[in-house]
């Protein structure tokens, strides 16, 4: 008589035993496909990006606005109501760089149109100069972010490269940094305004002032003298490069 196991067996009802080696190696074959396809999804990213940088070093002026405007490199763009290229004098001098656009801004796509561009523009009179004549007004990001937030690192590089094509456009003598974020952004390294103002830094080869954002000058009045301290350092800086030229 045949005993139980032989039934079962006949019967199809034994269990099925597979090798855990046979199933290990399945998954750590699995495993060691992913990190490659990982790298190679970092990889394209970065390429993307060389590859957008490239394109925007090439922008001639007649485009740069249009390709700002349909810009989706970050998620500022998702909450904007116009993007802020920047404003003024395409042959410029002075270039003057700020952190981001305002609520006034986002809705006018011009920088600097509220009541800090209004305390801009009598700095610049008081200097003999305005944002049409001799004079561009840009900022480091081109899309407002949400609340007025600080913008953050992965979206200040998004939009670098159009800061440094305008720079290149531009060509200017002197680039002044309106406010902390802007100066250290473009400077590369941390430091607060007091220790960043009074001195000539440089970037991209091009002299470079830090002083006070017109936002921060209308909450702290006694510091627009700083401020005036420091545009007349600018203009000294300008002028002794100009005589250098002659």
């Amino acid at each position: 008589m045949p005993d139980r196991d032989d039934v079962m067996a006949e019967l199809r009802l034994m269990p099925i035993w597979r090798l855990r080696a046979r199933a290990d190696r399945r998954s750590r074959s699995a495993f060691d496909v992913e990190p490659e396809s990982a790298r190679a999804e970092v990889s394209t990213t970065a390429s993307d990006t060389e590859t957008r940088a490239a394109r925007i070093a090439t922008l001639e002026w007649r485009d740069f606005a249009t390709d700002v405007d349909t810009c989706v490199a970050c998620s500022l763009c998702r909450g904007r109501r116009k993007s802020v290229p920047g404003v003024g004098d395409q042959n410029a001098q002075w270039l003057f760089v700020g952190e981001a656009p305002g609520s006034e801004e986002d809705a006018r796509g011009e920088p600097f149109v509220g009541q800090a561009g209004r305390l801009l523009d009598n700095m610049l009179a008081a200097l003999g100069l305005s944002r049409r004549s001799n004079v561009y007004i840009a900022n480091v990001q081109k899309c407002r972010p949400p609340g007025n937030r600080t913008p953050e690192p992965a979206e200040v590089e998004a939009c670098r490269p159009y800061l440094d094509r305008q720079i290149a456009l531009i060509r200017p003598q002197l680039i002044v940094a309106l406010g902390r974020s802007a100066a250290t952004t473009l400077l590369g390294y941390d430091a607060t305004i007091a220790a960043l103002r009074g001195r000539v830094h440089r970037y991209r080869d091009v002299p470079l002032i830090v002083t006070y954002h017109p936002a921060y000058l209308l909450r702290t009045l006694p510091d627009k003298a700083k401020a005036w301290e420091d545009l007349l350092l600018a203009r000294r800086t300008l002028r002794s490069i100009e005589q250098g030229a002659a």
